[in-house]
């Protein structure tokens, strides 16, 4: 199961530790749900999500101030933070009160502050630790973004992944991960391909060796992470297979449940694979803006032979 550490959180979205003494780094977190504790703060502890981040918002804390008196405050605060929560943040710049920070201390709870606003800073959190806490695997393959579409490249070791690569970032687009790509289901319909840390922007070409293509190409040539929009499965050309040379019907791959458009390209000499991969990205977006080749393709010729048939019926 992936975790990420409460220092690791407070680093990316910039919050302010109030309890210093608290160690952040031992601190995990295995959920991307958080909870604002509406209920909680007015004594219903029913079904209360204790393992989530804690967020206090302009509301809660409205409610804390101006509404709580100081004995009902010493009752719930020791009930709230009793329950092994990872910590509280709060938003707006808000400022907890005595009370709440003794409490807080007494139970070892590390209290955060951000200067966001609330509903901004819970969508921001949301979004990024569904990312880092999405399954996640990793396969042999590159993954470059072609025109904005993430085209994962994949295929037996030594059949020219990673030299497509380099001529698909000659020619203006941008790598992701070469060699092996982390790849994270962030949602039902959406995969992430990211490099692992130790590969980030390297190429591996035999012969050669490795390649630093952010130093030799610029920092337009790579890019941290990528939707993964469309499979190219690379395979040794066979003369006694049959490729797709309509392409009416798609073909999918799974990666972790998700299902993603593959295209199997047959290598044989002669063949300029970063042409062909930009024509593949390039098709699959006119495809998502609702234009098939393919399908016009067969209306064409449709009403051709339908037009033939017709007059040759005029001519008897």
């Amino acid at each position: 199961m992936s975790v990420v550490r409460l220092n690791e959180i407070a680093e990316q979205m910039d919050l302010v530790n109030l309890t210093p003494s608290m160690d952040l780094h031992s601190i995990r977190i295995r959920e991307p749900e958080i909870n604002r504790p509406g209920t909680q703060l007015a004594g219903y502890f029913d079904h209360f999500a204790a393992g989530r981040i804690q967020i206090i918002g302009l509301v809660e804390y409205s409610y804390m101030t101006h509404k709580m008196g100081e004995e009902e405050k010493r009752d719930i605060y020791d009930r709230y933070l009793s329950l092994d929560m990872p910590c509280v943040v709060f938003c707006r710049g808000l400022e907890p009160d005595e009370v709440f920070m003794e409490t807080a201390r007494h139970y070892n709870v590390p209290i955060l502050r951000t200067q966001m606003a609330t509903s901004a800073f819970m969508a921001e959190l949301i979004r990024w630790l569904n990312v880092r806490l999405a399954p996640t695997i990793s396969i042999h393959g590159v993954l470059v973004d072609i025109y904005g579409v993430g085209v994962l490249i994949t295929g037996e070791s030594g059949i020219g992944k990673s030299e497509t690569a380099l001529e698909l970032v000659k020619r203006g687009h941008r790598l992701v991960s070469d060699d092996v790509v982390e790849i994270r289901k962030v949602s039902e319909v959406t995969l992430v391909g990211t490099a692992p840390s130790v590969t980030k922007h390297l190429i591996e070409l035999r012969g050669i060796g490795i390649v630093d293509v952010k130093t030799l190409f610029g920092v337009s040539s790579v890019r941290n992470s990528q939707n993964i929009d469309l499979v190219i499965e690379l395979e040794e050309w066979s003369k006694d297979k049959e490729y797709d040379r309509i392409g009416l019907e798609e073909n999918y791959t799974e990666y972790l449940g998700n299902k993603v458009v593959c295209h199997r390209i047959p290598i044989r000499p002669g063949r300029n694979l970063s042409i062909i991969c930009e024509a593949a990205a390039v098709n699959h977006r006119q495809k998502q803006m609702g234009y098939n080749a393919a399908e016009a393709l067969y209306k064409r010729v449709t009403e051709n032979m339908m037009r033939r048939h017709s007059e040759e019926d005029d001519d008897e």
